[in-house]
Order: C-alpha cells, then sequence, then structure tokens
C-alpha cells in the first residue's frame, strides 16, 4: 500500500465523485494528497474520512489563475508535485438551440480551460520531479453526446490536448495520458437536470451495456495510470466504460 510513498499527488474536482475516490485512493497508497476544489465543506469531509494524508485547497478552476495559485500552494505546502489528475469538470444538458453565450463559456472553462491552466502551471514542477498528468475526459471525448455540445466539445479538447502535450513532451521525463470514463453511479448523476422534452434514450446509452461502474473502479484505472508500472504509457487515451465505445 505504499506504491505512492514519498509523492505527491494534485487532484482536481476532488469534492466528491471520481475526484474524491481518487483523492482517497492515492492518499490510501501513501501519496500526499493535494485535494483541490469549490465546496469547502465537502472537501473537508473527503479528507476527514481518508486513510492517508489529504491537504484542501479550496478555489473555482474555471479562473486561469485560481489554477496556477493551486499549483503554487501544492508546492509551497507540499515541497513538490509528482503527479496532476485533472478531474475538474461539470456536465449540465440543454437543448443545443437553448444554449446561451454564458453557458457555453462556463462549460469550457470548466471543462477544458482548467485542464489546460492547471497542466501549463505545473509542468515545470513536474519536469522536474519526472512526474506525470492523467487528464479526466468522458467517453464523450471520444464520441458524441446529446444535449451536450460543449461538454462534448470540452472533453474532446482535452482528448486532443493530452496528445498535443504528449508529443511536445516526448523527449521528456514527463507523462501525460488520458482517461475516458463512461456513466458513474455518482452524485452529479443523481441531480441530472434534462431539458424537458429531451429522449432519454440518447442520454442513457452511455450506461446501456453493463449499467453504471462505481467512482471507485475509475479510480483505479487513474491510480495505475499514473503509477511507476504504467511508465510506458504516453499520450494513452484509455477508455474505461463498460464497453460503451465497443458498440
Amino acid at each position: 500500500m505504499d506504491r505512492y510513498a514519498g509523492k505527491v499527488v494534485l487532484v482536481t474536482g476532488a469534492s466528491s465523485g471520481l475526484g474524491a475516490a481518487c483523492a482517497q485512493l492515492f492518499a490510501a497508497h501513501g501519496a500526499r494528497v493535494f485535494a483541490v476544489a469549490r465546496d469547502e465543506t465537502r472537501l473537508a469531509k473527503v479528507a476527514a474520512d481518508a486513510t492517508g494524508e489529504v491537504t484542501t485547497h479550496v478555489a473555482d478552476l474555471a479562473d486561469p489563475d485560481a489554477c496556477g495559485d493551486a499549483v503554487s500552494a501544492c508546492v509551497r505546502e507540499l515541497g513538490r508535485l509528482d503527479v496532476v489528475v485533472n478531474n475538474a469538470g461539470r456536465h449540465d444538458f440543454r437543448i443545443t438551440t437553448e444554449v446561451t453565450q454564458q453557458q457555453w463559456s462556463r462549460d469550457l472553462a470548466v471543462n477544458l480551460d482548467s485542464v489546460f491552466f492547471t497542466s501549463q502551471a505545473a509542468l515545470p514542477h513536474l519536469l522536474e520531479s519526472r512526474g506525470n498528468i492523467v487528464n479526466v475526459a468522458s467517453v464523450a471525448g471520444v464520441l458524441g453526446e446529446a444535449y451536450s455540445a460543449a461538454y462534448t466539445a470540452a472533453k474532446h479538447g482535452v482528448v486532443g490536448m493530452t496528445k498535443a502535450l504528449a508529443v511536445e513532451y516526448a523527449r521528456s521525463p514527463v507523462r501525460i495520458n488520458c482517461v475516458c470514463p463512461g456513466g458513474m453511479d455518482t452524485p452529479q448523476a443523481h441531480t441530472i437536470d434534462v431539458p424537458e422534452g429531451a429522449d432519454w434514450e440518447l442520454i442513457m446509452r452511455v450506461a446501456a451495456l453493463r449499467g453504471f461502474m462505481s467512482a471507485e473502479q475509475v479510480a483505479q484505472v487513474v491510480a495505475f495510470v499514473a503509477s511507476d508500472e504504467a511508465s510506458a504509457m504516453h499520450g494513452s487515451i484509455l477508455a474505461v466504460d463498460q464497453g460503451h465505445t465497443a458498440g
């Protein structure tokens, strides 16, 4: 259980769902975890329930300056940075013709900009530690998803960004990979606000074959990709989706 002993892992979107599961799993494996999210109360509970060290930092990573501040705070407080899990994100279903400019911009800021600016700030530290980035996209990063034009565009952007960074840093010791989860049984899944008149079957295609996964199942994959055991993985786009992208 000391797979990450001596390592510092920054996890964004860590107050619930996959982010919380990742923060607690890395901590259980010996990492010092720097958990970042907007909700201070839920972050505190994630830290309290963890078996291991979890330091919390409250920030809205839709703000590019907050991304850099979070990375700086992590290095200042914990002394180094070895792994970044870019998990922060939000999925809202909307009829395309009803999407406002503000909603479009916010969706891209939360789901795409946060990944870029956190990675940008982290890379100098990861070059020093020979660390790695695991971006969390979605099956919506490789497939289309109904009523999710902005979210799908953002997640495709995360996939493309992962590939671009992997090529740019191919001759460096840094690794950059991407995990694309399918439907997970998380708090967000239980608070879906479906637009009036939307086709529920189209929305639920993501869980059509084997149902929803647990966040803990996907966190296990993230932890593997970030580990030394996955040292040959660089620029990989890994679907974790109960077979959704297979058929």
